[in-house]
């Protein structure tokens, strides 16, 4: 019986990705994700009490994998140079996953107070992973330069959701920002 309801439970958890990759924060109805598992609209309520709630059970999920990701790509890199670049590249190459997709549309969604101090707490340990590099780059502020980093690439999804410029070209600008500022050079 606790099988089968982990089972139902991941495939709510999945028909919620799927809807919000596809249609953002608006897909995201419980009469949508009973469509898409099979399941009566009842059903869905015995395991989500709202929205908020499916919300919260996706970041508690996927952003522990998603920060994983990041934090290999960091220990695989040499120097706190490369390891701010690795921070924000392997970032920005997970946009189009479909895990980080859900991730940015959460945050457009009405949240009580306690799911959004949950997101906050897990983004802060994303960035969080980046002050030690700042700060042997000689940052006085590192925990302050990490969350300004992560304004560039939080600024660096937002355009490659929009879609304006090709991906690679705002990685390499968010890269550029990232280790040389607004020179660039």
């Amino acid at each position: 019986m606790a099988e089968h309801r982990t089972m139902q439970r991941d495939s709510l958890l999945e028909a919620a990705r799927t809807l919000l990759s596809e249609g953002g924060t608006e897909a995201l109805t419980f009469p949508a994700l009973a469509e898409r598992t099979g399941l009566a609209r009842s059903s869905v309520y015995e395991y989500f009490r709202s929205r908020a709630a499916v919300v919260e059970e996706l970041c508690a999920v996927d952003f522990p994998v998603w920060a994983a990701e990041v934090e290999s790509a960091m220990a695989a890199a040499e120097g706190p140079e490369a390891k701010v670049e690795a921070y924000v590249r392997s970032q920005l190459s997970l946009v189009g996953d479909r895990r980080h997709r859900a991730v940015v549309a959460i945050s457009a969604i009405e949240l009580d107070d306690a799911a959004r101090e949950k997101i906050r707490a897990a983004h802060g340990g994303l960035v969080a992973m980046v002050v030690e590099a700042l700060g042997a780059l000689g940052h006085a502020q590192p925990r302050l330069a990490a969350m300004l980093l992560q304004g560039v690439v939080d600024a660096a999804v937002r355009r490659i959701e929009l879609g304006a410029e090709s991906p690679a070209a705002v990685t390499e600008a968010a890269v550029g920002m990232a280790l040389r500022g607004v020179r660039g050079a």
